[in-house]
């Protein structure tokens, strides 16, 4: 293992821990209707737990409306009792064949709790990106240790690291500030 090795192989770990951060993101709730919103809705299909995105079609009907479409006619009101009993503040509503969910309004109490939350996200995708910066640093003394590479290979391998924990630090900076905003967007 080389010392660009160790870079690269840090840049890439930063990297899924924006990408974990971008998804857990999406799962919070805005005043918007999004269809990530029932992603861990499980719906009981024949016995077996099973994805509500899997038994059915999920579409946006309006900027507050999600339209759930069971591909089974006798599914829909098993998806709708899901959907209900998934503790998500939602009361679906069917229309023949057609789920609505329609999206409560926010509280200015509920945007703040959703603002926490998404700090908290961003805090932990912070510290995942500074034990990644600290594993890098290691390696690269083990590899000085090792007489693999010099004093002089390491601390240059040591800034680059930091570079990179800086840009990915202020890139988790950027997405709160972003989902803040939208959050907080009556």
């Amino acid at each position: 293992m080389s010392v660009a090795d160790v870079k690269k192989n840090s840049e890439q770990k930063m990297s899924k821990s924006i990408e974990q951060l971008k998804a857990n993101l999406a799962k919070v709730r805005t005043g918007r209707a999004h269809t990530g919103l029932l992603d861990q809705v499980m719906v009981d299909y024949y016995g077996s737990p099973t994805g509500l995105s899997q038994v059915a079609n999920l579409t946006l009907v309006d900027a507050r409306t999600i339209g759930v479409q069971p591909y089974e006619k006798k599914m829909v009101a098993v998806v709708e009792k899901a959907i209900r009993e998934a503790d998500l503040g939602l009361n679906p509503a069917t229309h023949g064949e057609l789920i609505r969910v329609p999206m409560p309004p926010l509280t200015e109490e509920r945007r703040k709790e959703m603002v926490k939350l998404v700090k908290g996200e961003a805090e932990d995708a912070k510290i995942a990106v500074r034990n990644i910066r600290r594993e890098g640093n290691e390696t690269l003394k083990k590899l000085v240790k090792d007489k693999i590479a010099s004093e002089d290979d390491e601390r240059r391998g040591q800034d680059d690291i930091q570079k990179l924990t800086d840009k990915f630090v202020a890139e988790i900076d950027k997405l709160v500030g972003d989902k803040e905003k939208e959050v907080m967007t009556v």
